[in-house]
């Protein structure tokens, strides 16, 4: 790996998504692999169309409500989903579809990624406190916090700016093992404004985005070097130059 040459900050959230529109669980380490995080949104709810539930509708996805009810936390590989009454009900239990449904109000099913991946674009998303800060700086009533980004990643840098927009193909490296290459803009949707966990509903986050970012807020990078972050790992930024790779995502 080529040295990079410029420190940027630390590692200061960890997150993973076990089921795709359903809460995450905050980690201490994240395997990175090709595909992205390891584990990350492996699992989705699927609808008798073959859809999966997401915060929005699209070729590929149909907005489900309520799925942000739910937790999704992994134990020995098998994601566990904790309901709004506080059941929790194992990802491999037979019971598993019926409770989903029930508490959707559709015919659904819990179904792991094949041939259609879960992801919405890259394999790994990130945000960092700057954006935050520049988003709190123009919104200082409203709550803002990094989960409602859905954030795999969030890095801790100085300032208060979008200052991951212009990373744009450039690499990161992430503690000693792990390379990203940054590889586009995350356009955000309606998910960002939702009621989630104890965030109240903020219309307010999406329309000052759309007005002041075209609604561009984090960035998705590729895994160039797979192996594990760990929080408080530091990260430093390269010039996107270490190798040969296949075509960017």
């Amino acid at each position: 790996m080529k040295v990079p040459v410029t420190p940027i900050g630390t590692v200061s959230e960890l997150w993973r998504y076990p089921v795709k529109s359903m809460l995450g669980e905050r980690c201490e380490a994240l395997r990175m692999e090709a595909r992205g995080v390891e584990g990350d949104r492996l699992f989705a709810v699927r609808d008798s169309k073959e859809k999966f539930g997401s915060g929005k509708s699209t070729r590929r996805f149909r907005k489900i409500e309520g799925l942000f009810r739910l937790q999704a936390s992994y134990h020995h590989q098998v994601p566990h989903i904790r309901l709004p009454s506080g059941h929790v009900v194992a990802g491999d239990s037979p019971a598993v579809h019926q409770m989903l449904s029930e508490e959707l109000g559709l015919p659904v099913v819990l179904a792991r990624e094949e041939a259609i991946s879960h992801l919405d674009a890259g394999p790994v998303h990130l945000i960092t406190s700057a954006s935050l800060a520049w988003l709190s700086s123009a919104l200082p009533s409203v709550s803002i916090d990094a989960r409602r980004f859905r954030p795999n990643l969030v890095i801790d840098v100085p300032g208060a700016d979008l200052v991951e927009q212009a990373w744009l193909g450039k690499r990161l490296c992430v503690g000693k093992e792990v390379e990203l290459e940054v590889c586009a803009a995350t356009e955000r949707c309606g998910m960002v404004a939702s009621t989630q966990s104890d965030l109240p509903e903020e219309p307010s986050i999406l329309r000052h985005i759309a007005r002041q970012a075209d609604l561009k807020f984090g960035v998705y990078a590729r895994v160039v070097v797979p192996g594990t972050v760990h929080f408080h790992d530091s990260v430093v930024l390269g010039n996107g130059e270490t190798r040969d790779l296949p075509p960017r995502c």
